[in-house]
């Protein structure tokens, strides 16, 4: 693949290191790759030396709103901007989660509880039969009463010893029952006398209180069942309703705006006559779901300044998601709107290929923006760095747990940045895809995670940081809903 050239507000090393080497590991052009790999490594020195005290003029890219951005001097490091974006709802206001709310067993799952789950009850509130059989009073043989006990059925008469009653599982135990005899370990003669046939123990003997749950053996009204911090699924709906409750407070799903910026973009068919189709426009509302949040709001904004001052003053969103116009480019208008609301810039530019015009700005408190490029894969790298953290805290949701694997085959570096790269699960390997170039989406649609690669890159069987793509452990059905 040869890469094209920068276009006004795309940067040289995106082009030159992310598209003309989206390629680099296929055999047939590693010889190519090796033998032009010094220049290029000088090519990307002189870009970045460059570009290093100021922003490119604007530019749009292929599939996507307008993009670009120059080298930041001052771009924060990688790991450091997810750590901003991850502690700045926290800033003067305590926990950093959004207020609790009560809801509904049918909106909490996904949400994290914002009070701990106490036991209006004991579990069991009765005893219980943990099994189908007779509950039997003394030793054996009994004789066995003609109506049984069912589930639901109020109590019944005791029983006195010799006597038995068939019993279902779950249905509350007779007074002065001494154990339930499984229908299997049981046996009935002409007469309906009862025996155990079990030949674990001795004849017409049963241990006492077997296969009883008795009252309160799984907890006590008042225990502490569940933590604050808990993520609510499926069983926890359950253990809250066994527990006694209706609705559960919670932390509330962050509700999130998406602004589609660009006047180039088409919303259906081919591209035709210098228009391009929207290609993030469908892909955020479902990412940012897939992260926990509530899209409350998916708009086209063209590339006039006051349109997005306008957008931004009248949208209440706990969080904006702008597209493109990063820059400082004549129609990226993201960095003056930001100034004209009196924002407050929290990350400017990320050490980080692609992506690396993204930004973080808190608009007033309790509402904040998060910046991406234009390009769809660096718009993807700005939402799981900024994104990803901020949408994290907000819902008090619980950070995924950090793991990495040997990359199976070497990954180009960039000199300076971090490089995020699509890779596929593969056993103990992670593959790093082709197709990787920041305004390509080839690579991360057939991916299991991005591989964090250092600046410099990595050889293969190198340890590289993954961070799972949300469907990828989920599934469909779980996360995006």
């Amino acid at each position: 693949m040869t890469a094209r050239a920068a276009r006004p507000g795309e940067d040289a090393d995106d082009l030159d290191v992310e598209e003309a080497l989206a390629l680099v590991n296929d055999a047939h052009d590693r010889s190519a790759h090796d033998r032009s790999a010094h220049d290029r490594s000088a090519h990307d020195r002189s870009a970045h030396d460059r570009t290093a005290d100021g922003h490119a003029p604007g530019g749009h890219a292929p599939g996507a709103a307008a993009s670009g951005g120059g080298a930041h001097r001052d771009a924060t490091e990688w790991t450091e901007a997810r750590a901003v974006a991850e502690r700045a709802p926290r800033l003067g206001s305590g926990t950093g989660y959004l207020t609790p709310v009560a809801v509904p067993f049918g909106s909490a799952l996904g949400l994290t509880l914002a009070a701990p789950l106490l036991a209006l009850t004991d579990l069991p509130s009765f005893d219980t039969s943990a099994m189908d059989g007779w509950a039997v009073s003394g030793p054996g043989p009994w004789d066995v009463r003609e109506e049984g006990v069912l589930a639901g059925h109020t109590a019944h008469a005791p029983l006195t010893d010799g006597e038995a009653v068939r019993i279902a599982t779950g249905a509350r135990i007779p007074p002065d029952t001494t154990a339930v005899l499984r229908s299997e370990h049981g046996r009935t003669d002409d007469k309906g006398r009862l025996y155990a046939t079990a030949e674990t123990r001795a004849p017409h003997t049963v241990s006492h209180g077997q296969d009883i749950r008795p009252r309160g053996q799984e907890c006590r009204s008042g225990d502490q069942l569940l933590p604050v911090g808990t993520l609510v699924t499926p069983p926890v709906l359950g253990m809250a309703a066994a527990a006694g409750y209706d609705t559960l407070t919670v932390v509330p799903r962050p509700r999130a705006a998406v602004f589609v910026l660009g006047d180039e973009l088409l919303g259906e068919g081919l591209p035709h006559d210098g228009l391009i189709r929207d290609a993030l426009g469908p892909l955020l509302p479902p990412w940012l779901r897939a992260l926990g949040a509530e899209v409350v709001d998916v708009r086209r904004v063209g590339d006039q300044q006051d349109a997005l001052h306008k957008a931004l003053t009248f949208c209440d969103a706990d969080v904006v998601v702008t597209t493109g116009g990063t820059a400082a480019g004549p129609v990226d208008h993201v960095h003056p709107t930001l100034r004209r609301l009196g924002a407050e810039l929290l990350v400017d530019g990320v050490a980080v290929r692609p992506g690396h015009p993204m930004l973080l700005a808190r608009i007033k408190k309790g509402q904040y923006l998060v910046g991406l490029p234009g390009n769809p894969l660096a718009a993807v790298s700005g939402l799981v760095t900024l994104a990803e953290p901020l949408l994290r805290t907000l819902a008090a949701r619980p950070a995924p747990e950090g793991y990495t694997l040997p990359l199976r085959d070497a990954v180009q570096g960039h000199p300076y940045d971090t490089r995020l790269v699509p890779v596929a699960l593969r056993g103990d390997r992670a593959l790093p895809l082709l197709y990787n170039g920041p305004a390509m989406l080839r690579g991360i649609a057939a991916a299991d995670a991005l591989a964090v690669v250092p600046p410099g890159g990595a050889k293969p069987g190198q340890e590289a940081e993954l961070l799972d793509l949300p469907w990828a452990s989920g599934g469909i059905g779980v996360c995006f809903t």
